[in-house]
């Protein structure tokens, strides 16, 4: 009798093993998914988000976009909104706080104007209630653009091209050029910067490979730490209102003494200290971070939001592994054309420098 030689189907158990491992991160991957978003944590939706009392339409936009960009909304002639929400930087201007008008500096780091129409309200203290309210802000604070609603008026009204923009923005309306259509067609143009189709937003939507196993890794750290508690929605912040040191208040390098958050709008004690939990989105490209604009690398942030807010010192591969998922946050930035500005008259007010 002639012995048959045992041949072991060895690619076939290959095959099946590698058929069961994938089968198996699958479903880990299903699992984090539904983790994440069982804490609140959502994806950066397509399509123009809806702003109270002011419909935004294709003309309203064009208005804002050039609005947006135009310096001459401030007494100088020389800062714009883009001045300090620099669209090619990430939205802000990468500075621990801005320079304004007469080379004064404000007192609290520019928060990015992209995803900002998912936030609750506008400023760290959240004194403005949205985009529209948040624009007007800016143009008359004496440390930013210097300038008075009045004065602005005259500005647009002298130059007959912007009337033309504001009567198409705003028809029907008798007198068009006023400083609250300005703030609506800013909005209007603000409310489309937003960066959808991050590496994050796609494994939300089910993308398994969107994201490396570190950065999963790092989200089920940024989970199981308490992070979402504050960071989550949309925009993964920007809702609520938290003490900066809930549970251990920085040092004044950090957290400066003198500005007390949102006790400043609501004169109420319990709101010393208190700022509204910052916009997670595209905070790889947003440094210096904090209101202070105090820190500049974001394993540093982590670490000290960590102790401040969780009362937990954080291993550095804890810190390593959050702000790997952190840069997963980093969407499509908006291309945004530059416009070309309308003329001045002789009638436009000449620059105050």
């Amino acid at each position: 009798m002639t012995a048959i030689p045992f041949r072991c189907p060895t690619g076939a158990v290959i095959a099946s093993a590698l058929l069961l491992g994938a089968v198996a991160a699958q479903a880990d991957d299903a699992a984090l998914r539904d983790k994440a978003k069982g804490v609140g944590l959502e994806p950066v939706p397509y399509g123009l988000q809806a702003v109270t009392d002011n419909p935004v339409t294709r003309e309203k936009i064009e208005l804002g976009k050039m609005l947006f960009f135009d310096p001459r909304l401030s007494a100088s002639g020389v800062i714009s909104c883009n001045t300090c929400h620099n669209l090619g930087t990430g939205g802000d201007d990468n500075m621990p706080t801005s320079v304004g008008h007469g080379w004064q500096t404000g007192p609290r780091n520019s928060p990015t104007v992209l995803n900002a129409v998912f936030n609750a309200a506008q400023f760290w203290d959240g004194r403005a209630e949205d985009l529209k309210a948040q624009a007007k802000g800016p143009i008359q604070a004496g440390v930013e653009m210097a300038n008075k609603p009045e004065n602005v008026v005259i500005t647009l009204k002298s130059m007959p091209e912007y009337v033309d923009h504001f009567t198409r923005a705003f028809p029907g309306e008798a007198d068009p050029v006023t400083f609250d259509n300005m703030a609506k067609a800013i909005e209007a143009f603000e409310v489309t910067l937003v960066t959808p189709n991050a590496p994050f937003d796609q494994f939300l939507e089910g993308a398994d490979g969107a994201l490396t196993d570190a950065q999963k890794a790092g989200l089920n750290t940024f989970i199981d730490k308490g992070c979402a508690a504050c960071h989550s929605g949309i925009n993964l912040g920007g809702q609520n209102y938290y003490p900066f040191g809930l549970i251990e208040r920085p040092g004044a390098d950090i957290l400066p003494p003198d500005d007390k958050g949102r006790y400043q709008v609501t004169e109420t004690v319990s709101d010393e200290y208190v700022f509204r939990a910052a916009p997670l989105r595209n905070i790889a490209i947003t440094a210096p971070y904090f209101h202070s604009g105090k820190v500049w690398g974001l394993e540093q942030a982590v670490a000290v939001m960590g102790t401040a807010q969780l009362g937990a010192k954080l291993t550095n591969d804890e810190v390593t592994s959050i702000a790997t998922f952190l840069e997963t946050l980093t969407g499509e930035q908006p291309k945004v054309e530059y416009p070309i500005l309308p003329v001045e008259t002789a009638e436009t007010p000449r620059p105050q420098l």
